[in-house]
């Protein structure tokens, strides 16, 4: 008896783990992760998109994984202090075909926030690519002004920290459930 094979759809993880990156795979993850979005994809630096904040950031990431061991950075964003009690997030980053339909973006946000309000944070800002504006202000964040950012015209906003937790264990970090399913990459040739 023969079978006709059947495609199947791509493996889709259901859930991803978000916290502070705290070991070399993850930093070097976060960081291709960062490439291939800023520096391949919208093509905002030539190179590397590595500056002198990362030095003293803290970088937040993404992780699917397979039976328990992180297999993929999936997002991630770094944040700074900038002064005292005075926080900044950048270099948001969520892999494509994370995008639009898992709802990391809006995950990784918050856990910056509140990783920022557990260290001390009384404000958090951000300088916001244009087309992401209005995702940010269902998030509760304001329009300050308006930057430009490796030539790129951004807007300056403030989070309402009202909105938001302290994060009890960014270290450990939460969990995070795709708020829908993900668009196969390859849809089934039913011929």
């Amino acid at each position: 008896m023969m079978f006709d094979a059947v495609p199947a759809d791509p493996f889709q993880h259901g859930e991803c783990r978000i916290k502070l990156a705290d070991g070399e795979w993850e930093l070097r993850q976060a960081q291709s992760l960062r490439k291939r979005v800023f520096v391949e994809e919208q093509q905002v630096f030539r190179i590397s998109d590595f500056d002198h904040l990362d030095h003293d950031a803290y970088t937040l990431i993404a992780t699917t994984s397979m039976l328990g061991i992180p297999d993929s950075v999936v997002g991630t964003v770094r944040i700074n202090q900038t002064a005292r009690g005075k926080w900044q997030g950048s270099r948001l980053a969520v892999d494509a075909m994370y995008r639009h339909s898992s709802g990391i973006g809006k995950d990784l946000i918050k856990m910056a926030v509140g990783t920022a309000l557990t260290l001390g944070c009384e404000s958090f800002y951000a300088n916001v690519q244009l087309q992401n504006q209005a995702f940010f202000e269902r998030l509760g964040w304001c329009v300050l002004g308006h930057v430009l950012v490796e030539g790129l015209d951004h807007v300056f906003m403030q989070a309402n920290l009202n909105l938001y937790s302290p994060a009890p264990d960014p270290n450990h970090g939460c969990f995070h459930l795709f708020s829908k399913a993900l668009p196969p990459e390859k849809s089934r040739n039913k011929a």
